[in-house]
C-alpha cells in the first residue's frame, strides 16, 4: 500500500478523519464528505477487514446503541513514524557524550532549520491566512492536524505526533514547534494539552500578532 496514494482515497479520508476524531459512527463520516452511510459502511467493512478500524456499540443517551468505528494499532503504520526509535537512539548518545548542553545545541538547529522552512510556506497577508497556511505545514508532514476561531484568536489542534515516543524521552523536541509558530505567527500563544505527557492530542491557543482574524 503506498501510503501517500492510500490518503487520497476514500479510505485513506475516513482513517484520517478517525485518527482526528477518535471515534465515529458511518453516518457521521457520510456526512463529512458527502457520501451515503452505506457507501462509507461498505468502505469500512473493507478497512476492518485489514484491521485497520473495529467496531463498537455506544449507548447515546436513551436512543438504542450506536455502532462507532475507530483506529486499530495496526493504523499507526500508516502515518509517518520519522525512524523515531533511531532517533531516541541517537539522541541519547549525544546526551551521553556531550550533556544537556549538546542536546540543546542539536534541537536549536533543528528548530532553526524547521523555522526557515515553515517561513518559506506561511507568507499570507492576514492572520488566519498565516494560522491555515501553518497548519497545512504540520499537515505535510504527517501531522493530523486543524484550527478553528476562538475567542481572543485560534485554537490549532495537532491529533497526532511523528516524534511523540522521542518526545516522551527528550522533551525538548516540543520546543521545535514553540519556535515555528514565535517564528512564523508572532504574538503569544499556550500549549493547553500535550501527546507527550498523557494527552490524545497536542492543542495550543493563539494570539497571533496582527490585526485581522479573517482573509
Amino acid at each position: 500500500m503506498q501510503v501517500d496514494r492510500f490518503f487520497k482515497s476514500t479510505r485513506g479520508k475516513i482513517v484520517a478523519e478517525l485518527r482526528r476524531r477518535g471515534s465515529a459512527s458511518a453516518a457521521e463520516l457520510a456526512a463529512v464528505f458527502g457520501l451515503s452511510p452505506n457507501a462509507v459502511r461498505q468502505q469500512l467493512v473493507v478497512l476492518e477487514r485489514d484491521e485497520l478500524v473495529v467496531e463498537k456499540s455506544v449507548r447515546r443517551g436513551p436512543t438504542k446503541p450506536t455502532l462507532e468505528f475507530s483506529l486499530t494499532p495496526n493504523a499507526d503504520r500508516l502515518f509517518p513514524q520519522q525512524y523515531d526509535k533511531m532517533l531516541s537512539a541517537v539522541l541519547r548518545e549525544v546526551k551521553d557524550r556531550y550533556g544537556h548542553s549538546g542536546l540543546e545545541q542539536i534541537f536549536d538547529g533543528i528548530a532553526r532549520r524547521a523555522v526557515d522552512k515553515a517561513k518559506r510556506r506561511v507568507t499570507a497577508g492576514s492572520t488566519q491566512g498565516k494560522v491555515e497556511q501553518l497548519t497545512d505545514v504540520l499537515r505535510s508532514n504527517g501531522v493530523v492536524a486543524e484550527y478553528s476561531l476562538i475567542d481572543g484568536g485560534f485554537e490549532l489542534v495537532e491529533h497526532n505526533c511523528p516524534y511523540s515516543d522521542v518526545a516522551k524521552e527528550h522533551p525538548e523536541m516540543c520546543q521545535v514547534i514553540h519556535h515555528v509558530m514565535d517564528e512564523t505567527l508572532g504574538g503569544a500563544h499556550t500549549q493547553t494539552e500535550s501527546i507527550a505527557t498523557g494527552g490524545k492530542a497536542c492543542r495550543f491557543e493563539l494570539q497571533p500578532q496582527a490585526l485581522e482574524t479573517t482573509r
